[in-house]
């Protein structure tokens, strides 16, 4: 058997990636690791951690009592833990720092001592390139090689990408020091069923369902890439079985779908697969420190495993619009 460990793994994408490996690899043994701080025990958990190959702990991975509930000997490891949100980036900053610093400091450690012949996945985010945007310096579509900024210190919403770029500090660095197989990855806005209800395509959903007329959008003219969360799992899953990904310095990729859409044409997308569209639109500034562009550059990614997203756009809206129309959000929802 195959010994796997997923933090963060009763969230959007650590439960689609569990529920990936389950029905692609007989030999997946899966480790769940969550606060619940985010991550809910819906039905959808329930339905996938019901398969005896799952194993799920609730742990506090900034405790670092909580590693001694681990265990080893886990073939592969996919870090996704972390304290995420827009909405949190501007209300509890310290705690996006000191929970996603921690727990990756503390997992590293761990994972150096009690997993060295495993494999170890880092989620970053594009929101390691949004500080280049703020010079203007930004290519489109963006390479990996570009240089990772802070723009403004004092505004909060840089809490969770100061962690990223910090966290792929700590992960190249841990690697080469100790000798140990890691990659980073950087997602691009992944989307789907049962991605919360603070992002912009559940939002938009919700919105939708309400016939909230005049329909509010912030940020109408920025650009955005967003991939189905289906390919996003399968890229994972390929990544960390690709011997490509198993070199020192280690390999660093983006992960996104090809098509560059304003946040407008997006709602105007969303109105069509709905059947509906509102009388008229509000058009808000985007919040400060909102990137303006951002569309990947997918060739590496492309040419390390030979992968593109293949679900188009359409279809993976109107799928999450399903979704979200039989899955309103919960009165007892969180920030």
């Amino acid at each position: 058997m195959k010994k796997i460990l997923v933090t963060g793994g009763a969230g959007f994408i650590g439960l689609a990636l569990v529920e990936g490996m389950l029905g692609s690899d007989p030999e997946a043994n899966v480790v769940l690791v969550d606060n619940f701080s985010r991550g809910r025990d819906d039905e959808d958990f329930k339905k996938v951690t019901a398969d005896a190959r799952v194993k799920v702990l609730a742990l506090d991975l900034a405790d670092p009592a909580s590693y001694e509930k681990l265990g080893n000997g886990y073939d592969q490891v996919y870090h996704l833990a972390a304290v995420n949100g827009t909405d949190l980036f501007y209300k509890i900053p310290q705690e996006v720092l000191r929970v996603d610093m921690l727990a990756l400091i503390y997992m590293l450690e761990w994972f150096k001592k009690e997993n060295h012949e495993g494999k170890f996945c880092f989620t970053s985010s594009c929101e390691a390139y949004a500080g280049l945007d703020a010079f203007h310096a930004l290519p489109i579509p963006t390479p990996e090689d570009v240089p990772l900024v802070i723009a403004d210190p004092y505004n909060p919403r840089w809490s969770y990408a100061a962690t990223k770029l910090i966290g792929e500090l700590f992960v190249v660095n841990y690697a080469a020091a100790y000798k140990f197989r890691a990659f980073v990855v950087r997602p691009h806005n992944f989307y789907g069923p049962r991605a919360g209800y603070n992002h912009v395509i559940p939002d938009f959903s919700l919105r939708i369902q309400g016939k909230v007329d005049p329909f509010p959008i912030f940020g109408a003219n920025e650009t955005r890439t967003f991939c189905y969360i289906d390919d996003a799992v399968q890229e994972l899953q390929m990544l960390m079985n690709s011997t490509e990904t198993d070199s020192l310095p280690i390999v660093t990729v983006n992960m996104g779908g090809g098509e560059e859409i304003t946040i407008k044409d997006l709602a105007e997308k969303m109105f069509s697969v709905a059947g509906w569209k509102p009388q008229k639109l509000d058009i808000h500034e985007a919040p400060r420190g909102s990137a303006k562009r951002r569309h990947a550059d997918t060739s590496k990614i492309e040419k390390l495993i030979g992968h593109k997203p293949s679900v188009s756009l359409e279809d993976g809206l109107r799928k999450t619009m399903e979704w979200y129309q039989k899955h309103p959000k919960p009165s007892d929802y969180g920030a």
